[in-house]
């Protein structure tokens, strides 16, 4: 499967404005344009990306590092409707995880993520890729963490 990651520029930023979720998934992961704005805030520690596959954008994640933790943490990951159910979003976070292993930030091991309590086919893709639950909660999600 032909999946990369490509950073948000000028060029593509309409491209992920355009992805779109199911209904039912719309309260477990913010769009894009908030994503972005995030990002620019945090434009010192953290990079959008958008999901290709081949030259089609196919999602969007974000990775941005906590210089007080210190750890990486993944957001906003979400894969578009008409694009879900193809294997994409376990091919683009085993991308994610390779892009988080060159440290581009800074030095951690430790890889967090949150993820609402009702979105079984996320919770199941994050623990097939060696996530665990810490115990914390944050409203209706929960922290999930990876340790390389």
């Amino acid at each position: 499967m032909n999946i990369t990651l490509q950073p948000i520029t000028e060029e593509n930023f309409l491209d992920a404005f355009n992805l779109k979720l199911k209904k039912e998934q719309e309260s477990f992961v913010s769009h894009p344009v908030r994503s972005l704005a995030q990002a620019y805030v945090y434009r010192d520690q953290c990079q959008p990306f958008g999901i290709y596959h081949e030259d089609i954008m196919v999602g969007y994640v974000m990775v941005i590092y906590d210089y007080d933790i210190p750890e990486y943490d993944i957001w906003h990951m979400m894969i578009d409707e008409a694009q879900q159910d193809k294997g994409y979003g376990k091919a683009a976070m085993q991308k994610v995880l390779e892009y988080i292993k060159t440290k581009p930030f800074g030095t951690s091991n430790r890889i967090a993520l949150t993820c609402n309590t009702e979105n079984a086919p996320a919770l199941h893709l994050y623990a097939s890729l060696g996530f665990a639950p810490t115990g914390v909660k944050y409203d209706d999600e929960i922290e999930l963490v990876l340790n390389l």
